[in-house]
């Protein structure tokens, strides 16, 4: 049996070894709790979907592509004639790739994915920490997770994010059965395939925690000093076969019968992983500026769209699409994960991990060496404390739904935490419990107080309500108060607690949230980080599916108009801006095509796929920089007969210069433009790359 040594907190927790608590039958409301647990976030991420039309078009694009074409879903290509890759692995497109291959092109069927790994990730997340603490701090930790504003955010978006944060808590879970001991060999391989899998959805961000992982289970582990380190090995080799399948493939393939790797410099999977897409992250030498940069002039790479008064999302320059100019608030330092920007996201319960995982570490600082419960803090601590700092710091492009790695650890330190002081009898243990809740509910009096006119009501309440019921907790202990005092005293500070963040929730869920860099919660927050600006109508239909929605939002200060985009070119902005000519234009004889048009970056070249239905070629990928393809490459091309036209609209240019450079689509527009005549269509400009001028 594991037992604690209190120290400076009172009291022993009931000696329960982890992993008991999950072979044990469990009370008789456990079952039914838990699947109200997992109804209620399935109701959540669902609730109102098909609003955000495909979010993040850029995604979207792609697994229109992935269903059409295999080899666009194997390598992440943007189009289905495999001209180039978004900028990243393609493992979090995949399951949006096979729900379009298998229900068609639509909201759901590219956002569904998403918020079923947002239920399965609170199900995963709910048995590791049952495990350690038992059911009460598994739904506990469950619910927490939901309740964050970012998690809600992005599990009903179709970015990256969501698909890591579920095979981060995989991994967490298959580490926590590792370090009990019983077949450790078999879990810390599968902990190895996770973190390697993870790495083909988001490259060098999933193994941000592999440092703290690694050391904790080479200290606790219940094993010969030997034995630790091979399994320790052997999850290395784990992660390099679960990841390195896939890059090797890429590496050997032929440069001339596979997309374009979309990001790198040098059209190799390595070069973007060490560059823009990883390293440069951290120490914001990006090269390319992500997949072809935003200018500093500032970019409008997404919508903004409301369903309820008051609120509403919109992105910011740099998407994650390709990203650019790093956003994520202010200045990197210690406090950025609190400050206006990132505060509201993810730091309601932030305060209290801490606090939390503090107090445990004192309680269990002179427990044995493999005591589980601390090495289960050690864990998720650890993961939170390594990813924490990392994003606090890092220079090259950042934005707030990063945060959203966060929320898990948050969530299982807050839960643990919770219930490992509840069981103890202490003075000092209440004392720790009731510093925790005044802390949360002074923190979340800030953090609401930054949403001017929107839930100001919640202020003070929540303030009053979670000091009078940490002092509640805190004589509850010191005096013998009726026991439903106490139960009362607990019931207010939950209340206190999680009124804020579920109110952002809330109004998280009942936003419609499309573009690039999505904002958690009210628009007053929104407006307040620059994310404001004039929202646009819904996208229009495809097959009967609802689409993106309309017009850009414009970041304050930046002057920029709706319908803009980078450096100040105008967009399409949604599928209704797709003129019918021009889809009937595009779809007449496509079969005979490789690519039914062709137009310089991602911004149109989304829309255009995504209202035909067929591959549109995104000249230099993301923004318009990469080298993808070359002038001579685009011309035989054309001589071949495999793009039917090129589109522009208004004054759009060549994408972005890396360094100054010229870059292929502008070498590519100034060719078309003087080979071929143009025609108007709509609000764009058309040319047939079949019939030149001279």
């Amino acid at each position: 049996m594991t037992t604690l040594n209190p120290s400076v907190l009172e009291g022993p927790v009931p000696p329960q070894t982890a992993g008991e608590a999950d072979r044990a039958a469990g009370p008789a409301w456990e079952r039914p709790a838990f699947w109200a647990l997992l109804t209620v976030t399935a109701v959540a991420f669902f609730w109102n979907l098909g609003a955000s039309g495909f979010a993040n078009e850029f995604y979207a694009a792609a697994a229109q592509a992935g269903g059409e074409n295999w080899k666009a879903a194997f390598f992440g290509a943007s189009d289905a004639g495999n001209s180039i890759t978004v900028d990243k692995p393609p493992v979090a497109l995949w399951p949006m790739d096979v729900s379009v291959r298998l229900f068609g092109l639509g909201s759901w069927q590219i956002l569904a994915p998403e918020a079923l790994m947002g239920v399965a990730t609170v199900g995963v997340l709910y048995a590791a920490v049952r495990r350690l603490y038992g059911p009460a701090a598994g739904l506990l930790a469950g619910a927490l997770l939901a309740l964050t504003p970012v998690a809600a955010l992005m599990f009903r978006f179709n970015n990256p994010d969501a698909l890591l944060t579920l095979l981060m808590v995989c991994a967490l879970y298959c580490f926590q059965r590792a370090l009990e001991g019983h077949r450790a060999v078999r879990w810390m391989v599968l902990t190895g395939v996770c973190f390697g899998l993870g790495f083909l959805v988001k490259t060098l961000q999933a193994w941000l925690i592999l440092p703290a992982l690694t050391l904790v289970y080479l200290v606790c582990a219940a094993l010969p000093l030997t034995k630790r380190i091979g399994h320790v090995l052997l999850a290395g080799a784990a992660i390099v076969v679960s990841s390195g399948w896939w890059v090797a493939l890429v590496e050997l393939w032929p440069a001339d019968s596979r997309p374009y790797v979309g990001g790198s410099t040098n059209n190799s999977f390595l070069d973007l992983t060490l560059g823009y897409n990883g390293l440069g992250r951290i120490t914001g030498d990006e090269g390319n500026k992500g997949g072809g940069g935003a200018s500093s002039s500032g970019s409008i790479s997404g919508t903004a769209s409301s369903s309820i008064p008051g609120t509403a999302s919109s992105s910011i320059p740099g998407g994650s699409g390709g990203g650019g100019v790093g956003q994520g608030g202010e200045a990197g330092g210690i406090t950025r994960m609190f400050d206006s920007a990132l505060g509201s996201q993810i730091s309601w319960l932030l305060p209290a991990a801490l606090i939390l995982l503090v107090a445990a570490l004192v309680i269990t600082r002179k427990a044995a060496r493999t005591d589980l419960h601390r090495a289960g803090f050690l864990a998720w601590g650890g993961a939170l404390v390594c990813t924490a700092v990392i994003f606090s710091f890092m220079s090259g492009t950042f934005h707030e739904y990063y945060t959203i790695a966060l929320a898990p650890y948050i969530a299982a330190l807050v839960a643990m935490g919770a219930v490992l002081l509840r069981r103890l009898r202490g003075r000092a243990a209440a004392a720790a419990l009731a510093v925790t809740v005044a802390a949360t509910a002074v923190w979340a009096f800030v953090l609401l107080g930054r949403a001017e006119g929107w839930s100001s009501q919640l202020r003070w309440p929540v303030l009053v309500v979670g000091v009078l019921a940490a002092a509640g907790m805190l004589l509850a202990r010191l005096l013998p108060l009726p026991r439903r005092l106490a139960l009362g005293a607990t019931g207010l500070a939950l209340a206190a607690v999680l009124a804020g963040p579920a109110s952002y929730t809330w109004a998280t869920v009942t936003t419609a949230h499309t573009g690039q860099t999505p904002l958690a919660g009210p628009a007053a927050v929104s407006d307040a980080q620059g994310h404001g600006g004039p929202t646009g109508g819904t996208g229009g239909t495809q097959n009967g599916q609802q689409g993106g929605t309309g017009a850009a939002s414009t970041p304050s200060g930046q002057g920029a108009q709706a319908g803009t985009t980078k450096g100040g070119n105008s967009k399409l902005g949604s599928i209704d801006a797709v003129a019918p000519q021009l889809r009937a234009m595009l779809v007449k004889d496509a079969e005979a095509y490789t690519w039914v048009a062709a137009t310089v970056a991602s911004d149109n070249q989304t829309w255009l796929q995504l209202a035909t239905g067929e591959p549109v070629m995104p000249i230099g990928g993301f923004g318009g920089s990469d080298p993808a393809p070359t002038l001579a490459q685009f011309k035989r091309y054309v001589a071949d007969g495999k793009i039917h036209y090129f589109v522009t609209q208004g004054d759009q240019e060549g994408g972005f210069a890396r360094d100054g450079a010229d870059t292929t689509g502008s070498q590519i527009s100034s060719w078309v433009t003087t080979t071929f005549t143009a025609q108007t269509v709509g609000s764009t400009t058309v040319y047939d790359l079949t019939a030149a001028t001279s």
